[in-house]
């Protein structure tokens, strides 16, 4: 087994990417997570809806390959508002330790210019430590 395809069981089937890859040695890579719910709907259009449901979505990756949030190692965040992230930097706060707690991973964030998804706000990728994947 070269990786290992993860998807938790009640998500929406990914449409050319996996949502995430375990590698043999454990490493969970988690592809880009945006605001969309298991049913690839958006409840929210707001930054900060959008980016607990993004937090909860790679919450959701990590324990579907049997991991827990102290497992996630790394964070890339892709905003496509600078202006609001700053300016919500309290409310990003609050969601961020209510979804992943005192946990602070490595973390990058990029401003881009667009998303693929028209009514994304920003998408967050993941890198997860779970142990040997035998």
């Amino acid at each position: 087994m070269t990786a290992k395809t993860i998807q938790p069981n009640d998500w929406a089937p990914a449409k050319g990417y996996a949502n995430g890859m375990l590698a043999r040695d454990g490493t969970l890579y988690i592809g880009g997570q945006i605001g969309w719910t298991a049913d690839q709907a958006f409840e929210s259009h707001d930054f900060i809806g959008q980016m607990e449901q993004a937090l909860r979505n790679i919450v959701a990756v990590v324990q579907a390959a049997g991991g827990t949030v102290t497992d996630i190692t790394r964070l890339t965040w892709f905003v496509i508002n600078k202006a609001e992230y700053v300016a919500r930097q309290r409310e990003v706060g609050e969601v961020y330790r209510r979804v992943l707690g005192r946990h602070f991973p490595a973390m990058s964030m990029l401003v881009v210019a667009d998303l693929i998804e028209d009514d994304a706000l920003l998408e967050i990728e993941a890198t997860a430590f779970i142990g040997t994947a035998d």
